[in-house]
Order: C-alpha cells, then sequence, then structure tokens
C-alpha cells in the first residue's frame, strides 16, 4: 500500500499550491470584507485550465483523475474557499454533461467550458426542496419542439455566470417514485424569462454569489434536454454529486489544513506568562489533535476518490464528507481557541474558516441524511469495511 501521491499529482500539487500562495492568499481577507468579485483569480484559473479538470481530453479538458480533482479542492480551500466553489459548481456541471450529454450538446459546449470561455453551474436547489430533490417543483410541460418551464432554484453557485446552466426539472409529475419524471434541461442564460433576480447574503463562503433563479414560462428547445431522454434527469445529477461529495470533503481537508497552519503560527510566536504558548501542554494538545484529525480526513478524502475512479461510491464518498467536513469545524474552531481573544477577531483568519466551515456539513447532502446513505450503502453490502 502507498499513501503517496505519484508524480504527477505531486508536480501539479506544487503548481496549485504555488497559485494560491501568490495569488489568493495575499488578497482574501481584504477582497472579501468588501465583496469583491475575484476577477483575476478566475483569469488565473483559467490559464491553469482548471475550468477543463472535468472535461474530456478530446474537448479541450485535462479530464484529471479523481485524486487530483480532490487536490485541486484542498489548494484552493486553504486559500479561499470561495473560490474553490467557482470551480466546483462548474465542475461538477461539466462532469453531468460529459457522462451523460449527446455528442451534439457536448461538441456544443464543452470546448468553451474547459477553458473557460463559457462557465456554468447547477440548478438544483429551490426553497422547499434541498437535500430532498424528489420534492422539486420546478416544471416543464412539452409545447411541440419545446418544454416550457416555471419555477424557482435556490442557492445557485454561479448563476449570473452560467451560460448554460444545467436545471433539474419535472417533466413528468404523475409518476411514481418522482425521480422517474425528473429530467436535467441546458437553459441557455439569455433564454426569455430566465431572469437571476437577486443573490443571496451568506454568512460565509464569500467570493462566489449565490443566486435565486426565477424560470417563468421559459421555452427551452427539446434539442436541450440532457442526454436526450425524459426521466434520467435524478439518476444524472446523482452521477455528478458522487464527484461532488469528493469536493466537499476535499474543500473541508483544504480549510482544516489553513486552521491548522494558522494555530500552529499563531502558537509558535505568541508569547504569555514569557514563553511561547507552543510550550504550554495545553496548547500542544490541541495542536497535536488538530495535526492528526488532518492527516486522517485527507487519507479519507483520498480514498474516497480513488473509490470513485473505481466506480460507484456512494458510502465512501458519504462517509468522506462527513467526517471531513466535521474536522474542518472542529479545527477551525480549535484555531479560534489557539489564538484566544484574537480568534474572535476579523483582523485574523481564522474566524472566515469558521464562517467557511459550517456550509461543509450542509453542502452536498447534510451529514445527518448522508449517514443514511452510508447506512443503506453498507446494508446492500456495497460499502465493505475491514
Amino acid at each position: 500500500m502507498d499513501f503517496r501521491l505519484n508524480d504527477d499529482q505531486t508536480a501539479f500539487r506544487s503548481v496549485l499550491r504555488d497559485f494560491v500562495n501568490h495569488e489568493i492568499v495575499p488578497v482574501a481577507a481584504e477582497w472579501e470584507r468588501t465583496g469583491r468579485y475575484p476577477t483575476e483569480i478566475v483569469a488565473g484559473l483559467s490559464q491553469l485550465g482548471l475550468f477543463g479538470i472535468t472535461v474530456p481530453e478530446e474537448f479541450g479538458g485535462l479530464d484529471l483523475d479523481p485524486v487530483s480533482f480532490a487536490i485541486v479542492f484542498e489548494e484552493l480551500s486553504r486559500g479561499w474557499m470561495g473560490i474553490a466553489g467557482i470551480l466546483g459548481s462548474h465542475s461538477l456541471s461539466c462532469r453531468m454533461l460529459a457522462m451523460h450529454g449527446t455528442e451534439e450538446q457536448k461538441q456544443h459546449y464543452l470546448p468553451e467550458l474547459a477553458t473557460g470561455a463559457r462557465r456554468t453551474g447547477i440548478g438544483l436547489t429551490e426553497p422547499d426542496a434541498g437535500t430532498d430533490l424528489q420534492g422539486i417543483r420546478t416544471m416543464a410541460v412539452r409545447d411541440g419542439d419545446h418544454y416550457v418551464v416555471n419555477g424557482t432554484k435556490m442557492w445557485i453557485t454561479n448563476a449570473r455566470h452560467a451560460d448554460p446552466l444545467p436545471v433539474l426539472v419535472k417533466t413528468d409529475p404523475t409518476t411514481s417514485p418522482a425521480h422517474r419524471g425528473m429530467s436535467v434541461l441546458l437553459i441557455d442564460a439569455d433564454s426569455p424569462g430566465f431572469e437571476v433576480t437577486k443573490d443571496i447574503d451568506k454568512l460565509g463562503y464569500k467570493g462566489t454569489e449565490s443566486c435565486e433563479v426565477l424560470l417563468d414560462n421559459v421555452r427551452v428547445p427539446v434539442s436541450q434536454l440532457l442526454g436526450g431522454v425524459e426521466g434520467r434527469g435524478m439518476q444524472q445529477v446523482l452521477s455528478a454529486l458522487e464527484w461532488g461529495r469528493v469536493n466537499i470533503a476535499a474543500r473541508s481537508v483544504g480549510i482544516a489544513q489553513r486552521a491548522h497552519d494558522e494555530a500552529l503560527a499563531y502558537a509558535s510566536q505568541r508569547r504569555a506568562f514569557g514563553q511561547p504558548i507552543a510550550d504550554f501542554q495545553a496548547v500542544q494538545l490541541t495542536l497535536a489533535r488538530l495535526g492528526t484529525n488532518l492527516q486522517a480526513a485527507r487519507l479519507m478524502a483520498y480514498w474516497a476518490a480513488d473509490a470513485v475512479a473505481r466506480g460507484r461510491a456512494d458510502g465512501e464518498t458519504g462517509m468522506a464528507k462527513v467526517f471531513c467536513s466535521d474536522v474542518a469545524l472542529e479545527s477551525a474552531i480549535e484555531a479560534m481557541k489557539v489564538h484566544g481573544g484574537y480568534g474572535y477577531s476579523t483582523e485574523f483568519e481564522v474566524e472566515r474558516l469558521y464562517r467557511d466551515s459550517i456550509l461543509m456539513s450542509i453542502g452536498e447532502g447534510t451529514n445527518d441524511v448522508l449517514r443514511t446513505v452510508i447506512a443503506k450503502s453498507m446494508v446492500r453490502g456495497e460499502t465493505k469495511i475491514g
């Protein structure tokens, strides 16, 4: 068993780490505080080819293996988790399109999505439907060569830049179970009746917008039905969300890594009673716990990513997402405690890490719901322990 990255992954991580250290870390706190959109950072992501990490090489993408995919989100989140959000929704959408799109759809969208000339997201959540996607109310009614779409989507990352936006809809609300009547439509941003109505203010996860999207009698050509067959929307979305859980697990590791780094640096330079607080046993115990949990979370994230490379991995990715997100929040809180009163100040990095870490237990399915997914996977014998 070799727990090390291979040479290509190590070199790739080095490039990403340099980019984060020079282009993201110096500006993240100020840009988040002022609400400045990270235009220059997005341009850098494009130059590195990162908008194509889940796009096949034949369409100009990098087509990364799942572990390298995880490394991208770990490193970006170490600098600023919101930047990882810009790339995350885009990458999941590209993955879904590459796996399930018709040849015409892939030829039309993927080359520009790979370069960042186009960007995208994924329209799933609604005011009354989050983790319970079968509860969506957005309807698409067939009218000749078009679908007429009505509904509202919430918390849509990249909504103001997504073109197209894949939207989960109900094409047959009478079918039982409900998921058999659900489909994904690729809706172009200039479609009449498609409107991004507002940005939703958030505790954390700054840098990228999270929006409400209104669909008011939007006419979508039938050719924009993902894969060309109705009723496969839930299956298509879930195949992408498996990578999404690796994404969230890796983001959590990045947050935990930064919390560890900040706590260690502060404990080494902060003095009390005539000595660095790192010399006090209580602080040492906290630092040891931070480092141990961080490394366990990283191994869990990479293990889940490797499982995805081998096939269906609902249980493994669920475990990684739950464990790593718990570690991220605990790490942020413990790092704040090491900082003492300064940890509560917006002048220090750890308060932002705390705000960003909370989302990790909610995004891509809440942790409590995912625990039931893990259990069912074990009961079915799909996820084996030991």
